[in-house]
């Protein structure tokens, strides 16, 4: 290699999130790392906010622990190295359940490695998960959630930004959309005729949604003159959108809800989620059976849509505390 080749090759920049200088064979687990991602992007359909902001995060953490304990050979990777990894992950104070993301996401990576005849075995076979406690989800009260929806019906119905805030928020409980199908929902995705919302989830799963009787008018008066007030004569293929005709963000639909919340006088931290959550949990309360609710919230497991059974059995244990005489 001549001085040019050799300096150009020294330059080498990291891929985003990694140390300084990496040697050759680190660079050779970034080239690794880009196929994966290409993989994930192409063959599993990923949407780029998981496959950049989650696996591509953790992979280039595991490439700072290799750095700095010297190790620049994939082959010199084994079990020992991805246990002294998880060690060190603790010593950063990183969570459980944030070490069992990262543990998954580099069990993925040498599984590929290994299909593609990259490495020779697979360091992460055998590995356990730590073990995570159950966290119930944050849900709210059907009267807070109607405390909701009366401060966002409020504010002048002429003011079409506020007519459409309110349509999105009855919508998301109406339907338990996550916030990103919500925002990410084109204008063909709304059936007059059925009162349908054909959503794609996770995964690009395409999943049919009954959205009611009340969030349907309202979606239809949005449709048939809040939208055209915000378009102003231009067009937009995104069913719910701003004043110049783009799609709502999920980041500024959470400043919406916060400040709806704060209006309605909610003291609890809620998100959009906590409307998703909200949503299944009150179905279940009235009596919807479980593999329905699994397949309005597009959960590809139904042991993730039983999480809001213990929700329920909570709600009941503290119920018999409280009114029982010997609870």
């Amino acid at each position: 290699m001549g001085d040019r080749a050799r300096k150009k090759s020294e330059k080498r920049p990291l891929a985003k999130g990694g140390a300084d200088t990496p040697s050759p064979k680190l660079n050779s687990f970034y080239s690794y790392q880009d196929t994966f991602l290409k993989y994930l992007s192409a063959a599993r359909r990923l949407a780029p906010n998981t496959y950049d902001k989650s696996y591509r995060y953790d992979l280039n953490a595991f490439a700072d622990f290799l750095q700095q304990h010297s190790i620049d050979d994939l082959d010199h990777i084994d079990r020992s190295t991805v246990r002294e990894y998880i060690s060190w992950c603790r010593r950063k104070g990183l969570a459980s359940r944030s070490i069992s993301r990262r543990i998954s996401t580099l069990r993925s990576f040498f599984r590929f490695l290994l299909a593609e005849n990259l490495i020779s075995s697979d360091p992460t076979s055998m590995i356990e998960h730590p073990k995570l406690g159950r966290t119930l989800p944050k849900i709210l009260t059907v009267g807070e959630v109607d405390a909701l929806l009366a401060v966002s019906a409020k504010p002048d119905r002429e003011n079409p930004l506020a007519a459409r805030n309110h349509v999105m928020l009855h919508l998301l409980y109406a339907t338990g959309l996550r916030v990103s199908e919500l925002v990410k929902l084109p204008l063909v995705s709304f059936n007059r005729h059925s009162g349908n919302l054909r959503v794609f989830g996770k995964g690009n799963k395409e999943r049919l949604v009954p959205i009611g009787e009340q969030a349907r008018v309202l979606l239809e008066e949005y449709l048939d003159h809040v939208r055209p007030q915000l378009l102003r004569g231009r067009t937009s293929p995104a069913l719910f959108i701003t004043l110049q005709t783009k799609a709502m963000t999920r980041n500024r639909y959470w400043q919406i809800l916060k400040k709806i919340a704060m209006q309605a006088g909610i003291q609890k931290d809620i998100s959009p989620h906590a409307l998703r959550h909200s949503f299944a949990t009150h179905l279940l309360e009235n009596g919807a059976d479980l593999r329905s609710v699994q397949l309005m919230l597009g959960h590809s497991d139904i042991s993730t849509t039983q999480l809001y059974t213990h929700v329920e059995q909570s709600r009941l244990k503290s119920i018999h505390k409280k009114f029982h005489p010997r609870g």
